[in-house]
C-alpha cells in the first residue's frame, strides 16, 4: 500500500499497513472492527484506509456492502476536491467499480445508468464503453426472450420426434420414417436459427446503439 506523506502515523494505521494488500477479507474485517477509531484518524490516514476497505469489499465479492460504501468515497473525494488518488481518477474509478458491483448483483439497469454517466464525463473511456455493451446484451429485449422460448420448444419437439421415431415409427409406421426425419431436422434447424439469429441481431443493435451514443457524447465534448 502506498505511503502517506505525513511523518507520523497512528498505531491503527501501522497495523493496517502490516496487512498483506491482497488479503481482502482480513482488510475488511480489520476496518469494520476498528471503524469507530478509524473515523477519528487524520483525514489522510482515514481516506487511505477507507479507499482500501472499499477496494477490498469489491475484490472479496461483497458487492452489496460495496455498493453501499463506495458512495462515501465518492462524496468524500468531491468534498475535499480530490481528483486523482494514487494515479487514478478516483471519481471515475469508483463509479466504474460501483457499476461492476451492480452488474454482479444482476441490477443491470442501474449499472447501465452509471456507465452512461461515466461515458458522458469521459467518452473515450474504453472499459466503460465495452462494459455498457455487456450490460445491454444482458438486458435482452422481448423478441430475444420470445425467440429463445420458441427455440426451446422446437428443440423439445425435435427430441420428442426422435424418441417417437425410435420407439414407434421405425417398428410400426416405417412409411412415415422419412417425413419424421425431415420434420425432426427442420425443428432442430429452425430452433438453432432462431436462437443464433435473435442473439446476433441483439448484439448488432447494441453495437449500433452504443456507437451512436458514444459518438454523440464525443461531439458534445469537442464542441464544449
Amino acid at each position: 500500500m502506498a505511503h502517506s506523506t505525513t511523518t507520523y502515523h497512528s498505531k491503527i494505521y501501522l497495523e493496517f499497513r502490516a496487512i498483506e494488500a491482497t488479503d481482502y477479507r482480513r482488510i475488511v474485517h480489520f476496518y469494520e472492527k476498528q471503524e469507530d477509531a478509524i473515523l477519528q484518524l487524520d483525514f489522510e490516514e482515514y481516506f487511505e484506509l477507507l479507499t482500501a476497505y472499499v477496494h477490498a469489499l469489491f475484490e472479496a465479492g461483497t458487492y452489496h456492502r460495496h455498493v453501499q460504501i463506495v458512495d462515501v468515497v465518492i462524496e468524500t473525494a468531491i468534498e475535499h476536491n480530490i481528483i486523482f488518488y494514487k494515479g487514478e481518477d478516483i471519481f471515475l474509478t469508483m463509479l466504474f467499480r460501483k457499476a461492476a458491483s451492480l452488474y454482479n448483483l444482476f441490477e443491470y439497469e442501474r449499472a447501465e445508468y452509471i456507465l452512461r454517466e461515466i461515458i458522458k464525463i469521459h467518452p473515450w473511456y474504453t472499459d466503460a464503453i465495452q462494459f455498457l455493451k455487456k450490460c445491454l446484451n444482458r438486458r435482452q429485449p422481448r423478441y430475444v426472450q420470445a425467440c429463445r422460448a420458441a427455440s426451446v420448444a422446437l428443440f423439445l419437439m425435435g427430441t420428442a420426434l426422435f424418441i417417437l421415431d425410435i420407439l414407434w415409427i421405425q417398428h410400426f409406421l416405417q412409411q412415415y420414417a422419412a417425413i419424421g426425419r425431415t420434420i425432426r431436422f427442420a425443428s432442430f434447424g429452425m430452433g438453432a436459427t432462431l436462437l443464433v439469429g435473435a442473439n446476433l441481431l441483439c448484439r448488432l443493435q447494441v453495437e449500433r446503439h452504443v456507437y451512436q451514443f458514444v459518438m454523440n457524447q464525443r461531439r458534445q465534448k469537442d464542441c464544449s
